[in-house]
């Protein structure tokens, strides 16, 4: 895929970039694309695995109803989240003791890599299908996770301050952009449907990949650890990175965790620090519930097949392309607090709206004609208004995402930025268990998908009421 004129556009402005940190010399073109391409190669696996194709598949052929696959996703989300909150900013005071990211980046790759290819092997049927897809999804998610923090802490030294929104913006986009063409390539030629053996595109499965074992859907997971190997590989080879310090390993996590130290203490210092960590915590949880669920509610309230989700991942990530790409503008030009405030104002009415949809009733109590065998794709009138209020939210969540890692920037003193996008990760996951394990409980409790769906908005809610009491910095 060709480079985004915007992309190109960073790109020929890296050469007036500063190092926030390190003393980098400028980067050279090419740089700033290179840098781009991590999100493209990450994002498959949380567009295949962790929302459109494995999840729905986990929770409709492997447990044994929707609501207990919904229930047990969120308790394996809850457990990922707890363990990354509890190391990331260790790891991130640690890896500024010892300079270089990318090194950081490669070792984290390695999870991913084997929890991702670990999903082939949840086969229904098989008595370790789902402790092996639980624990196979929790692990590839602590690498992906973790190779993150460490490719956000690069990006002040890939452009000046002023552009920061357009990178971070341009960098989501393009994730949503590799998220969309590897989702077409999975239900277009990989996944198939059980009844008729064709995938969305009405061909045979590629690879001889078994409709009956559902090998498409389970081949998501090694498919998207070889998108990431491929297209991570320009970071590694063509982004600066700031030079290794002369430091041993022990040293470094003793100086690390005294850093980390004066980190929190400097943060708490800071009003306008907490208050944002504290919105950023408590809207990220929600946001990772909704990720986490979206397929599996589509799955179980509307009866949807991986086709039919599919092609609802497809809408979204078309919206959420150009959501980040506008949003990203907006941000260089508004600032990065109204552009969350924003999108969290959408993503509160266009998830109350999906709530209120079933097969039969929009609105919780407005009764229409559902969906008849034979009529076609969305053809009722709750289809087609999840697919509208989808579309929305995916056109909000890229601009709160890309928006509040450029907003930490701002607010984060230069030289300790990687310790600081650690504290960024602790807060967006500290409680992250806690959005997706009330989600799995009030399911669980009330037997109602809608139900622990609504907790999400709770969480949305909240998180905008704690960002609009953080003071605007002035860029």
């Amino acid at each position: 895929m060709s480079a985004s004129p915007a992309a190109a556009d960073l790109a020929g402005e890296a050469h007036v970039a500063h190092s926030g940190e390190g003393g980098l010399l400028p980067p050279r073109r090419g740089a700033v694309v290179s840098w781009l391409f991590f999100d493209w190669a990450a994002q498959p696996f949380f567009t295949l695995v962790t929302t459109f194709v494995f999840a729905p598949y986990f929770a409709s052929a492997l447990a044994a109803t929707p609501a207990q696959g919904q229930a047990l996703w969120g308790y394996a989300t809850a457990a990922a989240g707890l363990s990354i909150a509890l190391l990331a900013p260790v790891l991130g005071a640690i890896a500024d003791r010892t300079g270089a990211r990318k090194p950081w980046i490669a070792g984290f790759s390695v999870p991913l890599l084997v929890g991702s290819a670990a999903l082939w092997f949840a086969v229904p049927g098989e008595p370790w299908a789902i402790a092996i897809a639980l624990v196979g999804f929790a692990v590839a998610t602590l690498g992906v996770e973790f190779a993150t923090v460490f490719n956000n802490a690069m990006m002040p030294d890939l452009v000046p301050r002023a552009r920061l929104g357009r990178l971070s913006g341009n960098g989501w986009a393009l994730g949503y952009a590799g998220g969309l063409v590897s989702l077409v390539i999975a239900l277009g030629l990989m996944a198939a449907s059980p009844q008729t053996g064709l995938t969305m595109l009405g061909l045979e499965p590629i690879f001889g990949l078994d409709p009956a074992t559902r090998a498409g859907d389970r081949a998501s997971g090694p498919f998207s650890a070889i998108w990431y190997v491929v297209f991570v590989l320009p970071l590694f080879l063509l982004v600066p990175d700031v030079p290794r310090r002369p430091v041993t390993l022990g040293a470094a996590v003793r100086q690390g965790l005294g850093d980390l130290a004066a980190t929190l203490r400097e943060a708490r210092a800071d009003r306008r620090m907490v208050l944002f960590l504290a919105a950023n915590m408590v809207y990220k949880d929600g946001l990772v519930a909704l990720f986490a669920f979206g397929g599996i509610y589509a799955a179980g309230v509307l009866g949807w097949s991986s086709i039919e989700i599919g092609t609802f991942g497809i809408l979204l990530t078309i919206t959420g392309t150009f959501g980040a790409v506008i949003g990203g503008r907006l941000d260089d030009r508004l600032g990065p607090k109204r552009v969350i405030s924003g999108a969290l104002l959408v993503l509160i009415l266009c998830g109350l709206g999906l709530v209120s949809v079933d097969r039969d009733t929009v609105f919780f109590v407005v009764e229409v004609s559902p969906a008849q065998p034979g009529a076609g794709l969305f053809s009722s009138l709750p289809e087609q208004m999840f697919l509208v209020l989808g579309g929305l939210l995916g056109a909000a969540a890229g601009p709160l995402q890309a928006a509040s890692r450029t907003l930490l920037v701002h607010v984060s003193p230069p030289g300790a930025m990687t310790r600081y996008f650690g504290l960024f990760a602790l807060s967006g996951k500290v409680t992250s268990f806690l959005a997706p394990l009330l989600v799995g409980l009030v399911t669980a409790a009330t037997a109602s998908q809608a139900a622990g769906m609504a907790v999400i908005l709770l969480f949305f809610a909240a998180g905008l009421a704690l960002l609009t009491r953080v003071a605007d910095r002035p860029h």
